[in-house]
């Protein structure tokens, strides 16, 4: 998928059932019901890559094959907060995919689970269009950083993978607030309210 060394290479399939513990019994069948299969397929660590780093300890890469086209996203955060390390996702239905990956830390209560800061979802693709690359130098903060600045939404230099998804907050708080006052402009029938509004979105506009 991303042209990993051979190295760092792990191919093992993980039952849908290891998160039980992590699931409701609706959770359960969706498990079921939406995937195929779930191969953990490259380890980015220390003892595989000779690669270090401060945020990220290990970045796994995860391909997850579905019965049907859907976007996963609820069963993706199941997984993401169960396992303490940096996952990146390839989600694929027949000859297409997508990719999913979480900037997280660890729970200060419980160091066997995760809390997610920011999700970068990518389009869908078909496999021969993968743009995606991962280089491995630096370290694995560098890594995992510049691969989110593949899928974030926002024309910005970042230093940090915490800068960032601080900057991607901002944006989507802004993307909402602003689909929010156009539905509100459309329903206005006060020429003057809807002048108002209409300054407002504006202002966040130029902001944006």
């Amino acid at each position: 998928m991303f042209h990993l060394p051979k190295n760092t290479e792990v191919n093992k399939v993980i039952p849908k059932n290891a998160f039980d513990s992590y699931t409701t019994t609706k959770q359960k069948k969706s498990f079921s019901n939406k995937i195929q299969r779930i191969t953990w397929t490259n380890k980015i660590a220390f003892d595989t890559a000779n690669l270090t780093g401060v945020d990220v300890s290990e970045i796994q890469v995860f391909k997850i094959e579905l019965k049907e086209k859907t976007v996963i996203k609820d069963l993706l955060s199941i997984i993401e907060k169960s396992i303490p390390y940096h996952i990146i996702f390839w989600i694929e239905f027949d000859k297409e995919f997508y990719i999913s990956t979480s900037a997280k830390h660890l729970n200060p209560q419980n160091e066997d689970l995760a809390v997610i800061d920011y999700t970068f979802t990518s389009d869908w693709r078909t496999n021969e269009t993968n743009p995606y690359k991962m280089e491995l130098k630096n370290n694995l903060d560098w890594i995992f950083k510049k691969f989110c600045d593949q899928l974030k939404s926002i024309d910005t230099d970042t230093k940090s993978i915490n800068e960032l998804v601080e900057k991607q907050k901002s944006n989507d708080a802004i993307l909402k607030k602003i689909e929010k006052l156009k539905s509100e402009i459309a329903r206005c029938k006060q020429f003057n309210k809807k002048v108002e509004l209409n300054l407002k979105l504006k202002v966040l506009q130029s902001t944006l």
